[in-house]
């Protein structure tokens, strides 16, 4: 994949996205002509699967064509679908109040964002983390059947809650664990407050590319992928290769989901700062994704 892809600088750290357009709304948001929009809540998965070398996840390659990280790799994930707070949904596993306290949210704030994060699997990547019994899942969803409820979900024509109901699933929050939060900088146009997950691939189930946002999916080693952004080969944000990065020292899926319970959900946001006419980009406690922009251009 070409590093100048969309005109964005290839910087110092590999494969970071990093958007031509950036300087200048730093210096709007510096000066006040800028004002922040409100970030959307979302949430992605890292969906693992054990390998002979390790665990490897699942990504896909979002589509040069997206007006948001076109050509980057990423998770499969999306917004909340406000409606998920709406309805209590058939589920199993730890609490909606468990939940909100991990999230730091309400129950039914929880509620949604957990759906979000298992619908949205669904809808990108064809994998379902729900059952008919609290101890049970879904095997193959590839049939004709599953597909048609699949769109309607991605086209909004059906909520998770009715598409639960009408399956008589519950959803399996026990097969997910919380990972990290990160919140789009404030200068972007396009802001989401996103709660990343990790999960592991279910047996009977496999992975497609569902999504009409991505190009390619691929399973990859965490480490292979790390490597391949550190020489700009794989185009990717800082929530991806950060995460991506916290993933490399589990040796199983099954261990990357218990150590989930141990991750720092501390909110993570870019922050932006002038320092004598330099514009000074940083993400808190990660360095490696610091950019100094000089006047006149990206550094």
């Amino acid at each position: 994949m070409p590093n100048g892809q969309h005109g964005q600088q290839q910087p110092p750290a590999g494969g970071q996205w990093y958007p031509p357009e950036w300087p200048d709304r730093i210096r709007a948001l510096a000066d006040g002509s800028l004002v922040p929009v409100e970030p959307r809540r979302a949430a992605t998965v890292m969906l693992l699967r054990d390998t002979p070398d390790g665990p490897a996840v699942h990504m896909l390659r979002r589509r040069a064509s997206m007006a948001f990280a076109g050509g980057a790799y990423a998770y499969p994930g999306g917004g909340v679908d406000p409606r998920d707070e709406e309805h209590q949904v058939g589920w199993a596993g730890p609490t909606r109040e468990d939940w909100a306290a991990r999230l730091g949210t309400d129950p039914l704030t929880a509620q949604a964002i957990v759906c979000g994060a298992v619908r949205e699997t669904f809808e990108e990547a064809g994998v379902l983390l729900a059952g008919q019994t609290p101890d049970t899942i879904v095997g193959d969803t590839t049939g004709d059947d599953w597909e048609a409820d699949r769109q309607a979900l991605v086209a909004r024509d059906l909520s998770f809650a009715e598409f639960l109901d009408r399956r008589g699933l519950r959803l399996r929050s026990d097969l997910l664990g919380a990972w990290a939060r990160w919140i789009t900088p404030e200068f972007e146009p396009r802001r989401y407050d996103t709660w990343f997950f990790v999960a592991a691939l279910p047996e009977g189930q496999r992975t497609r590319n569902a999504s009409t946002e991505a190009d390619r999916t691929v399973w990859i080693r965490p480490a292979d992928a790390a490597a391949g952004y550190d020489k700009g080969e794989l185009l990717m944000m800082p929530p991806t290769i950060s995460t991506l990065r916290s993933l490399e020292p589990y040796a199983s899926a099954a261990g990357a989901l218990t150590a989930a319970a141990e991750q720092d959900l501390a909110p993570v946001l870019a922050r932006a700062t002038l320092e004598n006419g330099e514009l000074v980009l940083s993400w808190p406690g990660h360095d490696e994704f610091t950019k100094r922009v000089r006047p006149g251009g990206p550094a």
